[in-house]
């Protein structure tokens, strides 16, 4: 699927990872695996869940220096095993509408590239400002250290 997107809402990261597919998905699909390398240190990742399913939940917590717990419950949307995640915040488990999210769907993309991964991570957003406000947050030096972080617990399977 080529997804066409809108520069005024949509944020992408693309990598390279030394990691093959397989090992990228269990990082993505396994909960002591995410929780090593979600989020950039020092935040520390936690509590994950993940029913792996269309429907299903994708839920972490979040620990970060100086302020309170982020704690967040989204619903998975698709999954391709080993090329395709996809889930947002604007629903909760079982596709209930959510009463507070970030407002955010993000689709993870994975494709052979010789014996690592083309690695694509797009986060959708409702309007500019979200956007915006997602990317003057840290988007791409978050998700670039993040994915850096998930490429090397990769390594060690």
């Amino acid at each position: 699927m080529t997804m066409i997107l809108n520069p005024e809402t949509d944020l992408e990261l693309v990598r390279h990872l030394k990691a093959p597919p397989a090992k990228v998905w269990r990082c993505w699909t396994e909960p002591a695996l995410l929780e090593q390398w979600f989020a950039p240190k020092p935040v520390v990742t936690r509590d994950v869940k993940i029913d792996l399913r269309p429907g299903g939940i994708f839920a972490t917590t979040m620990d970060i220096p100086g302020m309170d717990s982020q704690t967040g419950a989204g619903c998975i949307l698709e999954v391709v095993p080993e090329r395709r995640l996809v889930w947002t915040d604007l629903l909760g488990p079982g596709y209930h509408p959510a009463a507070d999210s970030f407002g955010m769907t993000a689709f993870i993309l994975l494709e052979p590239e010789g014996t690592g991964t083309l690695y694509r991570a797009i986060a959708l957003h409702r309007t500019p400002d979200q956007r915006k406000s997602h990317e003057d947050m840290g988007f791409h030096d978050g998700w670039g250290t993040a994915a850096a972080q998930l490429d090397a617990v990769a390594a060690t399977l």
